[in-house]
């Protein structure tokens, strides 16, 4: 038992070490079930053979947010273009991505995981620090899941301006 103990330690430490809790480059994607806006299931697996390009956002309707989702929607074309699709994942429920989503004119899934299983499951629910005040939330992140299900590039704590250029530049067309 302390052996398993001590390389779960490793793994923790190395994900830290890399900005992410979660999974890294080449380790299969977690999988999961979550509402889109319109409260159908959607699962991982509904795009076996496809890349998807997974982004955990905060909050629907924040500066940040809003801008994040209406750059891949202003490029959803090129990246539709490679074969990859675009989901956007926040603890926000169906109803408020369904408005959102609506409002911006977004032209991609919004997925609620107000339990945060895929939120926790991908390493993104971490401590966030605000004018000084420390909170745990979700931390802006971007996965590239080939289409065998595993991850193929990880983008930790995103800046939002030229993010989806980052993105593209790692599609595989």
């Amino acid at each position: 038992m302390p052996a398993a103990k001590t390389a779960k330690k490793t793994v923790s430490t190395k994900a830290a070490a890399a900005g992410s809790a979660g999974p890294q480059a080449g380790d299969k994607a977690p999988a999961f079930k979550l509402a889109d806006e319109n409260g159908k299931t959607v699962s991982l697996a509904d795009f076996k053979g496809k890349q998807v390009v997974l982004y955990f956002y905060p909050k629907d309707s924040t500066p940040g947010c809003t801008t994040e989702a209406c750059d891949f929607r202003d490029n959803l074309n090129r990246i539709a273009k490679t074969g990859a699709v675009v989901l956007g994942v926040s603890a926000d429920s169906s109803e408020s991505h369904r408005k959102f989503k609506e409002k911006q004119g977004l032209n991609f899934p919004l997925l609620s995981d107000p339990d945060r299983k895929a939120i926790e499951a991908y390493g993104v629910w971490q401590e966030k620090s605000l004018y000084g005040r420390k909170f745990m939330g979700i931390v802006r992140s971007t996965f590239i899941i080939d289409g065998n299900g595993s991850i193929a590039k990880v983008f930790p704590k995103v800046k939002v301006a030229g993010h989806v250029d980052e993105v593209l530049s790692a599609l595989r067309p």
